[in-house]
């Protein structure tokens, strides 16, 4: 399992990663994306994304699809306000309310607001369409490199056992 590692992509901007790239249980550092858009306050970008009726529709439906503890009442209740102008919704507001998991905040060394593959793609693509295609391209790299990391000791394994059964 992968528990940080970053991917580089263009223009020199990093992405943390969080979690099981392999088994695409991962999670993928928006703080990071968001500063792309504003390098100063990438929270305040995260909860604009969080405004919009679409991100909570795509948020609500990827934990209806994920998430067994999920509270679609709660949920309901965000994206019946998600119309209203001055509606505002932070990422620990979402996750709270909703026991959602697509989302997390971590504190300290390698904090930030980490959101599953599969979310952290949709909200890329609201900074940028062609970001978002970087963010991928580099994703599946990382993947790539993270199974044949794993599939070397896996081979060198099964050498050492094969030598020790000679022994």
């Amino acid at each position: 399992m992968i528990l940080v590692k970053s991917l580089c992509l263009v223009n020199g901007t990093e992405i943390r990663v969080y979690g099981d790239v392999i088994n695409e249980d991962a999670y993928i550092c928006l703080t990071d994306i968001a500063k792309k858009k504003n390098p100063t306050e990438a929270a305040l970008v995260i909860s604009h994304w969080l405004r919009n009726r679409s991100t909570i529709d795509f948020l609500g439906l990827w934990e209806q699809l994920h998430n067994p503890n999920f509270k679609p009442t709660e949920f309901g209740r965000f994206k019946y306000e998600s119309g209203e102008a001055a509606f505002t919704l932070t990422t620990k507001q979402w996750v709270e309310a909703t026991n959602a998991i697509g989302i997390i905040s971590k504190a300290g060394k390698n904090g930030g607001t980490y959101a599953h593959s599969d979310i952290a793609f949709e909200f890329a693509s609201w900074i940028s369409p062609e970001f978002k295609l970087y963010i991928i391209t580099d994703y599946q790299r990382l993947k790539k490199d993270e199974s044949e990391r794993l599939s070397i000791g896996w081979d060198v394994k099964r050498e050492l056992d094969r030598i020790k059964s000679f022994l």
